[in-house]
Formats: structure tokens, C-alpha cells, sequence
């Protein structure tokens, strides 16, 4: 069994071989190949007076990539101001996340990965598929909200399906959004622009990308759009519904949780979970409302990768892509191609097998 850290993964894994991973995934999801459980969070009262602490877990299997994987995080999490979410595992700036992947042939345990870098990844891919079945093919001009780890590999996968010719990037702090335009002009070779205002992102922009950990919205102007604007986003209230009405297409990645909830269980942040503490303690965490993304104004991706339903049909449309659902599957596709390049390449830590067998049936 391997274990393989966030450096293993930098250095085995591109945005390139993320998007064709994903692909696969989805074309497995297609034939009836691929399944996954939505993401389920699991909600305690920490030491913290003003946090909470959450379990969140989702898991997915691909039969040609040939694993299950269960991505697992362990997350104190607070909100500092109301407007964004912060967490940690034990204090502040360390995290605990792990994806323990699983041979579907013999059930052999293969590796444990941590998640930092491989989330970041499989979220900006998703982004870059959205872009690349929605956004028009001319589409160049990027604008980003936010300047984090999100905001970095949604560009890099604009960059892998589009060819991008500017980025124009705001967040609240200057010093943040100044930093991430001189890093990514050098990593891409494109012009990055910091700007100084949420309207100097969106105007003149091909696509439009909210990349923040804000719970509240962040864009909700639909007159700053031009034509054919393709927009998304990483959170499910980053986008306000007036911006959400001026869409032509608006097309979901998946089910991101549980449409029926069983008893016991709650809807927080989007995701379905289940929740202990006091009415005093529940109330500290803030629910966005997420109705925008809820109902069937929207379509789903995977009827259009299969062809059921349209996208784009004219270069005036305004499209969005719901960057949300379908993780657990995410984390299969990915984890595989990473333990399989990890085997070729010799890379990762050997630990043995045998620790995480038994000779006790359950």
C-alpha cells in the first residue's frame, strides 16, 4: 500500500492528465460503470465557541480506472466576519484530509492520499469541463473572483481548453489578488491584470468564474455581462439570482447531495449531514440560501456529454455551469490515475499491506 503526500501528488499529476481522468470517470458514469454517493457531513459542538466541528465524507468507483475511493476530511470550521468560512484540524493553517483508495477487482487497499493539492485539482477541472462543452470557442478574456487555491487551477484548466489571452482577478485584499496576478502571469504565460473592483472583473470578460470562500454572493450584477459571457463558480451562493435569471443554459454537474433527506438529517451549506448540539449552538452556523441552484430550470452534464439535451446553440448565450455534484466519483477517477502513475514511477511511501488486513470476519 502506498502512501502519497500533496508533493507526490504536484509531481505526479497535471491539470491535463485531472481533465482526462475526469472524462473517463464520466464516460464510465455514462455506460452504467461509475456510481457515487453524494458528499454527507456529520456536525459536533467543538471547544471552539465560535465553530463547529465536521466530518464530511463522499466516495466513488470507476470500473475502467478500477478503484472506490472515500475522500474523508476532518475540519473545525468558524466564520470570522459571517461573510467567509475558515477551518482547520487541531489549529489554525494545518488540515486533515485523506482519500484512502480501494481495488473494485480484489478489494485490496492501495493507497492513502492527502487531498490538499488533488481537491484544488479536481475542482478547477470541472470548471475546465464546464468550459470546455459550454464557453464559446473564441472565449479568451477571463475574470476571477478570489485569489486562492481554487482561483489558481480553475484558471489552469480555462487555460487547457481555451486559448486565454488576459485575466483580470479582484478580491478584497490587494495584496492577495497583486500576488496571484504576478504568479499566474508567470506560470501561464498570460497576461494576469489585478483590478480593483468586482465590475472590472466581469466587464469585457469571454468567462466569468467565482472562485471565493465567501458564504455570501459575490456577483449578482447582470447589466456588467457581455454577450455570451459563460460564467460558474465553487460555492452554490457565490452567484446571486438575478445574474442566474439573465442565463440562457444553465447546466448542474450533478447531484452534490441528497435529494430526499432521510430523518435526522439537515441541509447546511447545500450539503445534506447530520447535526448534534443545542438550538443555542446550532444557530451559530450560517445557511446561505441556495435556491438558486435548486429545481428544474437547470440542466444536468451529464445529459449533455450523452447529447440528451442541448448547451450552447448561439454565441449570444449567456451560459452557466453549477460547479457542484458528483465528487465521491471525482475522487475515484483521480485518486486512480494518481496511485497508478505512483506504481510506474516509483513514487510514494511503502507501508504494508497486511497492516490494514484481519483474520475476523465482521
Amino acid at each position: 500500500m502506498l502512501l502519497i503526500n500533496n508533493k507526490d501528488v504536484e509531481e505526479l499529476f497535471d491539470m491535463k492528465s485531472c481533465l482526462e481522468a475526469l472524462e473517463t470517470g464520466y464516460d464510465d458514469l455514462l455506460k452504467g460503470d461509475a456510481v457515487y454517493r453524494p458528499r454527507v457531513d456529520v456536525w459536533m459542538p467543538a471547544e471552539r465557541p465560535d465553530g463547529y466541528y465536521r466530518w464530511g465524507t463522499m466516495e466513488g468507483a470507476s470500473r475502467k480506472i478500477g478503484v472506490f475511493a472515500i475522500r474523508m476530511k476532518s475540519d473545525v470550521v468558524y466564520w470570522p466576519d459571517g461573510v467567509t468560512e475558515e477551518k482547520y484540524c487541531m489549529q489554525p493553517g494545518t488540515y486533515c484530509g485523506l482519500v484512502m483508495v480501494f481495488s473494485v477487482r480484489n478489494g485490496e487497499p492501495l493507497a492513502i492520499i492527502n487531498d490538499g493539492v488533488l481537491q484544488h485539482m479536481r475542482v478547477g477541472a470541472c470548471a475546465g469541463l464546464g468550459a470546455k462543452y459550454l464557453a464559446r470557442p473564441e472565449a479568451g478574456v477571463v475574470g476571477v473572483f478570489g485569489s486562492g487555491g481554487m482561483a489558481r487551477t480553475y484558471l489552469q484548466a480555462f487555460n487547457e481548453v481555451r486559448k486565454i489571452s488576459k485575466v483580470k482577478v479582484y478580491s478584497p485584499t490587494k495584496a492577495h489578488r497583486e500576488a496571484y496576478a504576478r504568479e499566474m502571469t508567470g506560470q501561464l504565460d498570460v497576461r494576469v491584470e489585478a483590478v480593483d473592483s468586482p465590475e472590472a472583473v466581469v466587464r469585457g470578460s469571454d468567462i466569468v468564474a467565482a472562485c471565493t470562500d465567501s458564504t455570501r454572493v459575490v456577483f449578482d450584477e447582470p447589466d456588467w455581462l457581455e454577450d455570451g459571457t459563460h460564467i460558474t463558480c465553487v460555492r452554490a451562493c457565490e452567484i446571486g439570482p438575478r445574474v442566474v435569471k439573465r442565463c440562457d443554459v444553465s447546466v448542474k454537474l450533478g447531484r452534490n447531495t441528497f435529494e430526499a433527506l432521510d430523518e435526522g438529517m439537515v441541509r447546511l451549506h447545500g450539503n445534506a449531514g447530520y447535526i448534534a448540539g443545542q438550538p443555542e449552538e446550532r444557530a451559530k452556523i450560517p445557511n446561505p440560501t441556495v435556491d438558486n441552484y435548486r429545481g428544474d430550470y437547470f440542466k444536468y452534464f451529464m445529459d449533455l456529454k450523452a447529447g440528451k439535451v442541448p448547451g450552447r446553440t448561439s454565441p449570444k448565450q449567456t451560459t452557466f455551469f453549477i460547479n457542484a455534484g458528483t465528487q465521491g466519483l471525482q475522487f475515484a477517477a483521480c485518486a486512480g490515475r494518481i496511485y497508478q502513475r505512483a506504481k510506474e514511477k516509483g513514487v510514494g511511501r511503502e507501508i504494508p499491506t497486511e497492516w490494514f488486513l484481519q483474520d475476523v470476519r465482521d
